[in-house]
């Protein structure tokens, strides 16, 4: 099961970097490398601590950066609270790891105001916590 587990999150990750690709920007490792050294290091710490919390929000933050690109791009609508917003809408009701996200966000805040995307900080987010089940 757990290696059925993997493969579904493998072939998940493909199309979300294929989306990406096609409809991105082409963000890549090292993107914010002179913009906001650390952003890498930050998400991927911030993710590493919360999964090592609870590993259920590993797939978690894979499902939302797939919802959140899956229709027109990646854009962070997902992570929009409040009525009427893709937050809201029923296929997305079920998703988790919007803390991982938020801490995330704060922490690069702190070191690198207004630099990383929160886009970014998902798709980041969704590639980290693949890693972390894999290895």
């Amino acid at each position: 099961m757990e290696g059925s587990l993997l493969k579904v999150m493998f072939i998940l990750l493909v199309l979300g970097i294929v989306n990406t690709l096609v409809h991105g920007q082409g963000t890549r490792v090292g993107f914010y490398s002179s913009t906001c050294s650390q952003a890498e290091s930050i998400v991927k710490s911030t993710v590493t601590s919360h999964v090592n919390s609870d590993s259920s929000l590993a797939p978690g933050l894979l499902r939302m950066h797939f919802h959140d690109c899956f229709v027109q791009g990646c854009d962070a609508s997902v992570l929009i609270a409040g009525p009427g917003t893709e937050r809201t809408a029923f296929a997305n009701l079920g998703l988790r790891g919007f803390e991982v996200i938020d801490d995330a966000k704060t922490k690069l805040e702190a070191v690198c105001p207004g630099v990383v995307s929160c886009a970014d900080i998902v798709a980041l987010a969704a590639r980290d916590s693949v890693v972390l089940v894999i290895n």
